[in-house]
């Protein structure tokens, strides 16, 4: 049994549409896995992309039909099948093999597999993939059976294409083709694995605990009556169970248990162990076919039971509440098969690195890699996984439903092995959507699947793998006569801050889970220029719209700064006040949220990373570079955490402890100036349980400001970072604009390190380097750090670079929130 790849000789072109010059009828290289863009732009057929307004300029790639084409050679080997196999297709295509058709594909989401042995002659062979124009057939699909309701312009649901590759609020509109996974003969006799899923559960015991595992052996067979005799084994952690099967037998169940498993658990709660399992299938002891992969012993719960406050969302892991700290993940590249395995460690460890345990793959992009499970496998970081629609309807007819029910078995099987993977959950928005976007009146009586959701998906994760939990949509409120958004039900996403309304409006709300929110900022300096090319640069400049998305993006940043920064003078503040202010809105929102617990019981920021470089509200931008958001959330998302809330009987300090340690001690409350004159001061002491939470009411004296300018209240914990409340915003603060003593330290033997050391002279909010603005490739370890009057903080900036290390304390790098108040005219006497 041999599987080889076909991924060499591919030749690109294009075989119909509205094609440029240049490119008509050429013969282009093209790189399998990829796509039709990324060959273009590799001949230099096409600029780059990402680039400037050249999204518009290349609409044509979308509308236009791609051929590929190779040869290779071919020798019978005498197996008894010789299969084509497609991992994936992007998106409706027809393969011809020597002449022949022997096969067509209609779904970006799923594999395909064909006998072409019939087709196949000993020497040289011609392959061939004829792609039709995404665009085309989504508008004329979308025709034929009726427009449904969906954003942005193209009709999307009309296709099993992912979402945002036809563009989204933060998303380029690249409608791809090509072959973007691997694509290859498969040879083989007898039978084979197509697939296992190993389900996993824990047995508990006086003294210990057994893992238990299912594995579900899917066969098969070249000859359904070749002779045998047959027999499936699967091995793990030294136990072996062996079953013997007919020919033509389409599955084997064998049930094994493992004394004394280690557990597997999130980040944070445990250690996660990984063991190794294999399957094998063999013919009179002979082995014929072979699976492997590795799997972890673990069990899953979510209860949505109805509680006195409604229902909430409590997800359980080996029978232990996990309190979610989480971001929502989107494709990390806009040309899908540009993301390897190094990147996606990268991403799983920016979240991982931000104190994240989970992280939510959105409906409207892919069933990521396995590359990118393992890697949240081996860091303890949960997954939850949407099925693939996305604020659209989604017609339920057959035509389309076939493909849905195929595309969600396989995924459903093939990354059954996870154990981060935790939650299935059936769509983003579309149950929300149909009751408030107007979709009901639009629709008139067509299908928009709520029977995906409320049957189909969940009957195929129960017949499939009942080990972890289906949500039919996020939000959802496990009432069908409730509303899907309500915030004491279920899950909730909360887009009225942003869209409409300040974010202190995030107090408002009292969510149970919340698992979409979020706020914009600009990526990097860097990363926003290297593309954005406007003379002179401004937010409203043709290129730098191009790379906002979002509808009135720039208008809601400006909005969102209203009453809490001062309003930025040159395109420098405005980088940096936007981002800046997107930090302090999540911040805001996620203590609001946490304070909450445990009633509340997570929240999951929108977004973690970018698909290609834009304004948005990812907190790692499409270069890699960590926003000022990313180091927020790794403070806002610290196990430990206090945090000062408004509360009916005044001002209190809600002390949270997400660790399996109890933690009692002295909190050190003070009033001060910026100067660092202490007003007025007390201790008390408190206790907080393991995974709990306490309040500490404020004494009235401390909580009374009498300049609120210049004055803070602090709480001081051991092993906590100090908590800080601002009694008015920055921008009615009277902040020195000039609070810093900054040095260039010494390094040590470390090469390629710097030092950049800060000595506050008063009180400093929100110091950050923006290293990229003096070496691109430079990385700081911190950022976002507030200081009190005296005290200090070390960065260490990583730099290969020759320039003079100076440049790391220029203004436009060295930032901190005090400095928007520069040259702008306030008291000397206010000045704290």
């Amino acid at each position: 049994m041999a599987f080889r790849p076909l991924h060499e000789n591919w030749t690109l072109t294009a075989a119909d549409g509205p094609v440029p010059e240049a490119v008509r009828g050429a013969s282009i290289p093209a790189t399998v896995p990829g796509c039709a863009h990324t060959d273009l732009l590799a001949a230099g057929l096409i600029a780059p992309p990402f680039d400037g307004d050249n999204e518009a300029e290349q609409q044509w790639i979308g509308s236009t039909v791609w051929r590929y084409e190779t040869r290779f050679g071919w020798q019978d080997d005498g197996s008894d099948r010789h299969d084509l196999v497609a991992e994936g297709l992007d998106t409706v295509a027809t393969i011809e093999l020597n002449g022949a058709v022997v096969g067509r594909t209609e779904n970006q989401h799923r594999s395909y597999r064909f006998d072409v042995r019939p087709h196949l002659i000993d020497g040289e062979n011609s392959l061939v993939i004829t792609f039709a124009s995404p665009i085309a057939e989504a508008e004329a699909r979308s025709a034929a059976h009726g427009p449904r309701p969906h954003t942005n312009h193209h009709p999307y649901n009309a296709l099993r294409k992912t979402a945002s590759n036809f563009g989204w609020d933060w998303g380029i509109d690249v409608a791809t083709s090509g072959i973007w996974k691997p694509i290859g003969l498969d040879s083989w006799s007898g039978a084979r694995i197509a697939s296992v899923r190993p389900l996993v559960g824990l047995s508990h015991r006086a003294g210990g605990v057994d893992g238990r595992l299912d594995a579900r052996v899917a066969l098969e067979w070249a000859d359904a009556s070749a002779e045998g005799p047959w027999e499936v084994a699967a091995s793990v952690a030294g136990v072996t169970a062996a079953q013997a099967v007919e020919a033509g037998a389409t599955e084997a169940r064998l049930e094994l248990e493992v004394p004394d498993v280690d557990v597997w658990w999130p980040i944070g709660h445990g250690d996660q162990p990984l063991y190794d399992v294999d399957v094998q299938v063999a013919q009179a002891s002979a082995p014929v076919a072979h699976w492997s992969s590795r799997i972890g012993f673990r069990t899953v719960h979510v209860d949505t039971a109805p509680d006195a406050e409604g229902s909430p969302f409590v997800l359980r892991v080996n029978d232990e509440i996990i309190q979610v700290r989480g971001a929502n993940w989107i494709p990390d590249h806009a040309f899908l098969a540009e993301v390897d395995a190094d990147r996606y460690r990268r991403r799983v460890r920016d979240a991982s690195e931000a104190n994240m345990n989970l992280l939510r793959v959105w409906g409207g992009g892919i069933y990521e890699s396995d590359d990118f499970y393992a890697a949240c496998d081996e860091a303890g970081l949960l997954v939850w996984q949407d099925f693939l629609f996305a604020c659209a309807a989604y017609a339920e007819e057959e035509w389309l439903a076939v493909e849905v029910e195929a595309e969600a078995r396989e995924a459903i099987t093939r990354l059954s092995p996870h154990p981060s993977l935790v939650i299935w959950n059936g769509n983003n928005e579309n149950i929300w959507g149909y009751y408030d976007w107007g979709w009901q009146e639009r629709l008139e009586g067509r299908t928009w699947g709520l029977g995906y959701y409320l049957s189909l998906l969940p009957g195929l994760v129960a017949e499939l793998d009942p080990s972890r939990f289906y949500s039919p949509a996020s939000p959802y409120s496990f009432d069908e006569a409730l509303h899907p958004n309500d915030a004491a039900h279920g899950t909730m996403h909360i887009w009225d801050v942003w869209n409409t309304v300040d974010y202190s409006v995030y107090r408002s709300h009292r969510p149970r889970f919340v698992s979409e929110f979020g706020f914009q900022g600009p990526p990097a300096w860097s990363t926003l220029v290297d593309v954005v090319h406007d003379e002179p640069l401004e937010p409203y400049g043709a290129q730098m719209l191009v790379h906002q998305k979002a509808n009135d993006g720039n208008l809601k940043l400006e909005r969102g700064m209203q009453g809490h920064l001062p309003e930025p003078r040159t395109i420098d503040e405005w980088h940096w006040a936007t981002q800046l202010n997107q930090a302090a809105a999540v911040r805001f929102g996620i203590e609001h949220f946490r304070s909450l617990s445990p009633s509340n019981t997570g929240a999951i920021v929108w977004q973690l990373n970018d698909n290609w470089p834009v304004v948005s509200w990812a907190a790692v931008d499409f270069a890699e570079h960590r926003k000022p958001l990313w180091y927020t959330l790794r403070d806002v998302y610290e196990p430990r955490l206090a945090t000062f809330q408004p509360r009916d009987a005044g001002l209190a300090l809600i002390v949270l402890n997400d660790t399996d340690e109890p933690w009692t001690g002295d909190i050190r409350l003070q009033r001060m100036l910026f100067d660092g004159t202490v007003l007025a001061e007390t201790v008390v002491s408190a206790s907080v349980p393991a995974r709990g939470e306490t309040t500490v009411t404020i004494p009235t004296e401390l909580a009374a400001f009498g300049d609120s300018a210049r004055e803070i209240l602090t709480a001081q914990l051991d092993g906590f970072a100090t908590a800080i409340h601002n009694p008015v915003e920055i921008v009615d603060q009277a902040l020195d604009p000039e609070p810093l003593v900054a040095e260039i330290g010494e390094a040590g033997a470390e090469d390629g390190i710097v030092l950049v050391e800060v000595t506050a002279r008063s009180y400093v909010r929100d110091i950050t380097l923006l290293v990229d603005r003096f070496d691109v490739d430079a990385r700081v370890d911190r950022g976002m750090v507030t200081l009190l009057a005296g005290e200090r903080a070390v960065f260490r900036v990583t730099t290969d670079s020759a320039l003079d290390r100076a440049g790391l304390l220029a203004p436009t790098v060295l930032r901190h929130a005090n400095s928007l108040h520069r040259g702008r005219s306030v008291p000397a006497d206010q000045v704290g």
